[in-house]
C-alpha cells in the first residue's frame, strides 16, 4: 500500500509569471505537508492519528525552482520575472528548472525569438544565482514556520484565518473619486512619452510564418502573394531549363547535319590501312 498525493493550485491574483509562482508554491507545500505515521506488522496496516503519533514529512531529496526569462527586440533584452504587462508585449519566454545543486531539471522555451547558446548560458548562470536565493528564503520560512508551531504559535497562512482574510496583503476597500476622469486622463497622455518605435507591419521572421496580434494586421494575404511569386520564379525557371534543353537538341541536330555529307575516316588497326568512305557508302552499323 502507497500513499497517494494530489496538488492542488489556486489562482487568487495572476500578475504575471504564473509559472515561477506555482512551482515555488508547489514544492513549499510539499515540503510543509505531513502525512500520518503509519506500522506494519504481516499485513496488518495502523495509520495513527496526530494525536497519537506526531505527522511525519515527505521525503524531498531536491527542490527545483523555476525561473522565467522574458525577451525583448529579438533577445536583444532580456528581462527576469516579467510582470503580466510585460507578458503581453515580450517576444519570447524563457523558463529554466534548477535546483540548488546547479542541476538543470528542465528547460521551456516559447515565443518568436531565436536564442542563441550564449544567451540560454547565461540564463542558467542567472538562474543558478535565483535559485540559491529563493532555496535559501523556504528553507527559513519552513524553519520558522516549525519553530512558531513547536511554541503553539501561529505562522503563515494561518495567521490570516481568523481574521477572515484570504492572504495577508489584503487591503480595505477605498471610494475612488471618478470626477475629472477625462481631463486627469489628458493629462497623463499628455506627460507621457511617445513610443520609441511603432510596428506599422508585422515582421514576417521566417518565410511561410506570420504573426498576428495586437495593433499588427494580417500578413495572411501577403504571403499568399509571396508564394504565388516564388510559383512564377519557379515556372520561370521551369521554362528557361526546357529552353536550354530544347537549345541543346537544336544544335546537337545542326551538328549532326553539317557532319552528314562530309567523308568519314575509318581506321583498322590490324590492317593498318586508312579507307575513305563518302556518306552514301557508309555502313549501316557505323552509322
Amino acid at each position: 500500500q502507497v500513499w497517494q498525493i494530489r496538488l492542488d493550485m489556486h489562482l487568487l491574483n495572476h500578475d504575471g509569471n504564473i509559472t515561477d509562482a506555482a512551482s515555488i508554491a508547489g514544492i513549499v507545500a510539499l515540503c510543509h505537508f505531513r502525512r500520518p505515521d503509519v506500522s506494519v506488522q504481516g499485513e496488518e496496516v495502523t495509520v495513527y492519528t496526530p494525536e497519537e503519533r506526531d505527522p511525519v514529512p515527505l521525503s524531498i531529496h531536491h527542490m527545483p525552482i523555476c525561473v522565467s526569462f522574458a525577451f525583448f527586440h529579438q533577445g536583444t533584452y532580456l528581462l527576469v520575472d516579467p510582470t503580466e504587462r510585460e507578458e503581453r508585449v515580450m517576444d519570447g519566454l524563457l523558463v529554466i528548472a534548477m535546483n540548488k545543486h546547479h542541476e538543470i531539471c528542465t528547460i521551456q522555451s516559447s515565443g518568436v525569438v531565436m536564442l542563441l547558446q550564449d544567451q540560454i548560458l547565461r540564463c542558467s548562470k542567472i538562474t543558478a544565482v535565483k535559485v540559491a536565493e529563493i532555496t535559501e528564503l523556504i528553507q527559513k520560512a519552513l524553519e520558522n514556520d516549525q519553530k512558531a508551531r513547536k511554541e503553539g504559535g501561529k505562522f503563515g497562512f494561518a495567521e490570516s484565518i481568523p481574521n477572515q482574510r484570504i492572504t495577508a496583503f489584503k487591503m480595505e476597500s477605498a471610494a475612488v473619486d471618478t470626477n475629472d476622469v477625462e481631463e486627469q486622463a489628458g493629462e497623463i497622455i499628455a506627460k507621457a512619452d511617445p513610443p520609441s518605435e511603432v510596428s506599422a507591419s508585422p515582421v514576417v521572421h521566417t518565410p511561410g510564418t506570420a504573426q498576428i496580434g495586437e495593433g499588427l494586421e494580417s500578413s495572411w494575404g501577403d504571403l499568399e502573394e509571396s508564394e504565388k511569386e516564388e510559383g512564377a520564379e519557379e515556372e520561370g525557371e521551369s521554362e528557361a531549363a526546357a529552353f536550354e534543353c530544347e537549345k541543346v537538341e537544336t544544335e546537337d541536330t545542326s551538328t549532326l547535319k553539317e557532319t552528314k555529307n562530309e567523308p568519314i575516316v575509318v581506321s583498322d588497326s590490324e590492317e593498318e590501312e586508312v579507307v575513305i568512305l563518302e556518306p552514301q557508302e557508309l555502313p549501316r552499323k557505323t552509322r
